[in-house]
């Protein structure tokens, strides 16, 4: 680390402490940390001699003082616990003690609050090291993506040391880079000195530079080397004391390492053997095993198959990484299990029963599920691609440009086409070149990192994130490629020949998308949360030849080099473009993230979500991030941000009702979203089984067809036909305020089932509209039927958009102003965002029943900056309605028998000029608002793993 960013390090922390200080919090404005920037400029020796960037000093403590964090939630199950951590436990703690001082130079003091309440809660789920006999404790922390997940498990690596946990074992990825990062970080926080061979101390780093007692020095059986891992050389020479240190391992998730560890632990600490099946086991020292992206291999993909009392076939052989996870733990009498993950749905999907006599119990959480809350400054899904609503997606910021120029006109080659093999040469319009877009997304880079010169971050790591295949040979080519654009820039700028051109490229560049998006994300963002300086033309060009000088290109593939360069240069500020596939789809962190172009093409929750490098936190830098990528993945990840909010609500709900983990397992696995995860890992190789009941589904991907949109229009009419009359024409529905009113819509109240199957029947919903699978609907309607729910539906034709031409449906209803929603244009359909406006949902709710539902949600509800949410709701939620019209609450009656169906006639000049031309009758959409419901019921989806690849792509 360079002595001006020690400097500033110490100037900010000093200055931190003082300004906690201050009673009022209120008080704390940017004039008086100024004046505390100047006050610890003058008590740190070296201020004044060093190049001392006095402003960066104030914004970054505006930052930290502005920050504020939103509770975690937590499910838990307390069979066969006892609680144990108090107070006077925690009195000479060193480990923690030491790591709280250390990331409070980095942090603010609510930030380093919130990790020491957190890292309690965790342990305190977990058992006390020091309890007699033998226990199993095993749990799950939800994060967010590149949210500071490592962070946490390093101060939870902390405390259980300091409990007495004597052995902490770390599953850290499956490449060389992430296990050799995850162990630097570790050096900095827990062991606090470098790891150059196994078990001898080098230089102190971190947390060593703060309390250098060697007596307290961890063990550590692995280093930050590219082979650092767990070797049997390693094995044969470790002598383990862990009575009076703990010892820490961090290894990869594989087969090989897994197996010499295992060996390791059952020939050379194992001290008891187990009588029924002469299993050797460790019955003193307690263990702590954590599994960073605990979704990522560990999950068993094989289907255990059951006896017919119901008890696990002991026959069943686990996948190769799961079985020696479980193994390990299953080799200690006193083990708890810990797994990191920002998508956890592979881990819930994991059966609760499934245990073989040599592994012992699978991976399942059963003990806890805790998620965690992210900081305000958190820049998540729900801020870079906004929230659906009938609009399209709002809220999100202008970071996005849409590209296509990487694929040919007909999808079918070009560049980088979808479908391309090892063998694939991407050449742009037959030449050995580089996309406009690709170029772009560099001279971007430059700017980006020019910009925060200017600003005073040179000192920071900036990086550009480059992810369009898997393919290593494919990845080479990237490789030359790029090297070789940057080059002829920095050739022609640092010497001055041939530059005009670019030089006015880059102006162009910055004058009409850096300048207007600065703009506009600072009126969108907190003061604290943007940077102030947008530095002129001019300076950007002074800066140019050195930020082209510093930039390096890199592919990254594998190596622990990848990792290390980061915390060898901290301080100095690299400049780094990876190129990468799946080395850089988990875990890896790309430090000072600026730029990501990104056209891999995984549909999957889990894999998708794990690729989104560039959510994070961009202090003093977001109006300068860029993500390049494809109007389909940027629909893709609108899916999966929106199924992570359902599933979310829905956890909540099951805290404040007080469910377990187990719960809520039962409830995700059926949820209709069906491509959350491989259908590997949801353990069913065949058939998913879904219950609609408590969703919402809604056609959001529609045909371009006119044979099938008049298929639909025809199976709407014949509905509208059989139910005759409405109940209401133009409907007013009192409210908080005003009221909610559909003055040109028609409702239909006690339908019977039978009409509504038959509209399922007869409607054909899009292949891309995976949740609304008209058939498996009606499927599902139908069983509801039999078990004596959904058997009286209300159906609206909804009418409230612009005015424009008369429709008459074949009952003599007519439509005047057609609702209207905009194409997203996705290849292949007419895509929207939300069919559904918000109050469509409660149409048939009352007043005193919609009160209810806005009571319940508002009871349920916290601020949460990675979600979006932070002012009060003044309207109920979906998932409340739904529940308050099938379960009832207090005085409102439940209905369960009550489903909803709500009819759109959307305008075909929403679809685009290709539509209306051939087409200018209402495109008829629908969505349904199943209410919830205690029934069991539920629908065979088959999966058919070929198509599921190809539409999804492969599992990770």
């Amino acid at each position: 680390m360079s002595e001006t960013h020690k400097t500033f390090l110490h100037v900010v922390s000093i200055a931190q402490t003082i300004l906690d200080g201050e009673k009022v919090k209120s008080k704390i404005t940017p004039a008086l940390i100024a004046e505390k920037v100047d006050l610890a400029m003058g008590l740190v020796a070296g201020s004044k001699s060093v190049e001392f960037d006095r402003q960066a000093a104030i914004s970054e403590l505006i930052r930290r003082f502005s920050l504020w964090i939103g509770q975690d939630s937590t499910l838990h199950d307390e069979e066969g616990h006892e609680p144990w951590l108090v107070s006077s436990r925690k009195k000479d703690w060193r480990y923690w003690q030491r790591y709280q001082a250390f990331v409070e130079r980095k942090m603010s003091t609510t930030a380093v609050d919130a990790l020491n309440k957190s890292t309690d809660r965790i342990l305190a789920f977990l058992e006390d090291p020091n309890r007699e006999g033998a226990w199993d404790r095993r749990g799950l922390v939800v994060g967010h993506v590149q949210s500071g997940k490592t962070g946490n498990y390093s101060g939870l690596v902390c405390k259980a040391a300091d409990a007495g946990y004597k052995i902490i074992i770390v599953l850290a990825g499956l490449h060389n880079n992430l296990r050799s990062q995850t162990q630097i970080r570790l050096e900095e926080s827990f062991l606090g000195y470098e790891t150059s061979f196994a078990g001898e101390f080098g230089q102190p780093v971190g947390v060593g530079e703060i309390d250098t007692d060697s007596k307290i020095q961890p063990n550590c059986a692995t280093t930050r080397a590219d082979k650092g891992d767990f070797t049997t050389k390693v094995a044969k020479h470790l002598a383990i004391s862990p009575e009076q240190r703990p010892w820490l391992f961090v290894v990869k998730k594989n087969k090989t390492v897994l197996e010499r560890l295992l060996k390791w632990i059952r020939s050379h600490v194992a001290d008891a053997t187990d009588s029924a099946s002469n299993r050797r086991f460790v019955s003193n020292l307690p263990l702590l095993l954590i599994d960073d992206e605990a979704d990522h291999a560990s999950v068993d993909t094989g289907e255990q198959l059951f006896n017919p009392d119901g008890t696990p076939d002991d026959e069943h052989q686990p996948k190769a990484i799961n079985s020696r996870i479980r193994r390990i733990l299953h080799s200690f009498a006193k083990s708890a299990y810990v797994g990191y993950t920002a998508t956890p749905f592979a881990n819930i999907f994991i059966h609760r029963r499934n245990e073989t006599t040599e592994e012992g119990p699978d991976l399942f959480p059963q003990s806890f599920i805790i998620n965690l809350a992210a900081p305000s400054n958190y820049v998540g899904p729900a801020r870079v691609f906004g929230l659906n609503s009938a609009d399209g997606r709002v809220g999100g910021l202008p970071l996005i440009r849409d590209i296509s120029d990487h694929v040919s006109k007909d999808g079918s080659g070009g560049w980088m086409p979808p479908q391309h093999n090892k063998e694939h040469i991407p050449l742009y319009e037959g030449l050995d070149a580089l996309p406009p877009s690709m170029r772009e997304a560099i001279g971007a880079f430059v700017l980006a990192c020019a910009a925060r010169t200017c600003r005073g971050q040179d000192s920071e790591h900036s990086s550009m994130l480059i992810h369009v295949t898997r393919l290593n040979l494919v990845q080479k080519e990237v490789y030359r490629q790029v090297e070789e654009v940057v080059k002829r820039m920095r050739q022609r700028i640092t010497r001055g020949v041939d530059h005009e051109a670019l030089i006015t490229e880059l102006h162009s560049l910055w004058d009409n998308d850096f300048l207007p998006t600065c703009v506009e994300i600072t009126s969108l963002l907190p003061e604290d949360e943007c940077h102030t300086l947008t530095p002129t033309w001019e300076q950007i060009l002074a800066v140019l030849p050195d930020v082209l000088s510093d930039i390096d290109v890199r592919m990254i593939n594998g190596t622990a080099k990848d990792a290390l360069d980061y915390a060898e240069h901290q301080g100095k500020g690299l400049k780094i473009i990876a190129i990468g596939g799946d080395k850089l789809s988990r875990g890896l962190t790309l430090e000072g993230l600026c730029v990501s172009y990104f056209v891999r093409t995984s549909k999957m929750y889990d894999t998708l979500m794990q690729m989104g490098r560039w959510f994070g936190y961009r202090p003093g830098y977001i109006d300068l991030c860029r993500l390049y990528t494809t109007a389909e993945l940027v629909e893709w990840f609108g899916h999966i941000a929106d199924a992570s909010e359902e599933l979310r609500e829905e956890f909540d709900a099951m805290v404040e009702s007080g469910g377990t983990p187990k719960d809520y397992g039962l409830k995700v696995q059926s949820h209709p979203i069906l491509m959350v995860t491989s259908p590997l890992k949801m353990r069913t190789a065949e058939t998913l089984l879904l219950s609609y009941s408590g969703n919402l589904v809604q056609t959001v991907a529609l045909f371009r067809d006119p044979a099938i949109l008049r298929r639909n229009l025809d199976a709407t009419n014949q509905l509208l036909v059989a139910m005759g009359e409405p109940f209401e024409r133009g409907i007013t529905r009192a409210r908080d305020g005003n009221p909610d009113e559909w003055k040109r819509s028609f409702l239909w109240n006690s339908v019977g089932a039978n009409l509504i199957t038959d509209f399922l029947t007869s409607f054909s919903t899009h292949p891309k509209a995976s949740r609304a699978n008209s058939a498996v609907l009606a499927e599902f309607v139908d069983k509801m039927v039999k078990a004596g729910e959904l058997t009286s539906w209300t159906v609206a034709l909804l009418g409230e958009g612009h005015a424009t031409k008369p429709y008459a449906f074949a009952n003599g209803l007519e439509i005047v102003a057609w609702p209207s929603r905009t194409d997203t244009k996705v290849e292949g359909s007419y895509s929207i965002g939300v069919l559904t406006d918000p109050s469509d949902e409660a149409i048939d709710l009352d007043y005193p029943a919609w009160k209810k539902a806005l009571d319940w949600t508002l009871l349920e509800w916290k601020p949460d900056p990675a979600r979006n949410r932070l002012t009060e709701p003044t309207r109920p939620g979906g998932k409340k309605i739904r529940d308050v019209r099938g379960l009832g609450r207090d005085d409102i009656k439940a209905a369960p028998e009550r489903g909803v169906l709500l009819l759109y006639p959307l305008n075909p000049e929403g679809a685009g000029e290709s539509v209306s031309s051939i087409w200018s009758e209402p495109i008829m959409a629908f969505a349904i608002s199943f209410p919830s419901s205690n029934s069991t019921v539920k629908v065979a989806y088959k999966v058919d793993h070929l198509l599921w690849e190809q539409e999804y792509g492969p599992a990770d």
